[in-house]
């Protein structure tokens, strides 16, 4: 292979790869690349997919992060990328490892912020892209009607607790008292 000696751990772009893995698979645990982009990036720059990670000299690896760091000079095309067209700066770039969620949240923030219609949705917690929501995509529980039935029992007033607000029922001297008092009006 080459002159220089097998590495355990390689590290590209801040991550730590295990030697033993192949080049496609080792690239591909860098959150970011896919192995789309890792293929091709082991045939841009010539270096054989078949080979360990641990088997790359210093000289590939410093290439490897330049390529991945800036793709464009290696004239990938645009839809390669997985940022085309920032919002803020217009430009196509290819976001890695900590800056994909950052970003993600920026731009969910942005949409709220706007009050678009999928602001609104994201607010919501509801799916964003048109799908349908009947039967779908529901979080937890079963899909369907719950069965119905009676409705809650009434709890029963504790020993401690004040009476009920129901009007109680008058005794029979109450009863004959307002009763006649009634006729006379």
């Amino acid at each position: 292979m080459s002159s220089q000696e097998y590495r355990h751990i390689v590290r590209i772009i801040g991550n730590d790869i295990p030697g033993e893995r192949k080049l496609l698979v080792g690239l591909t645990q860098i959150k970011g690349i896919g192995h789309n982009f890792a293929t091709a990036i082991a045939t841009t720059l010539k270096i054989d997919t078949n080979s360990n990670i641990g088997n790359l000299t210093d000289a590939n690896v410093q290439e490897i992060e330049k390529l991945i760091t800036n793709p464009s000079e290696a004239n990938f095309p645009s839809w390669f990328l997985n940022r085309q067209r920032d919002i803020e700066t217009g430009k196509d770039l290819h976001l890695l490892t900590s800056d994909i969620p950052f970003t993600l949240r920026n731009d969910i923030e942005r949409e709220r912020i706007t009050a678009s219609w999928r602001g609104y949705r994201h607010l919501s917690g509801l799916k964003v892209r048109g799908q349908r929501t009947r039967t779908s995509g529901r979080k937890g529980g079963a899909v369907g009607v719950a069965k119905g039935g009676l409705a809650a029992p009434v709890k029963k007033a504790s020993s401690g607790a004040p009476a009920a607000a129901a009007p109680a029922a008058p005794s029979g001297d109450a009863a004959a008292e307002a009763a006649p008092a009634e006729k006379k009006e």
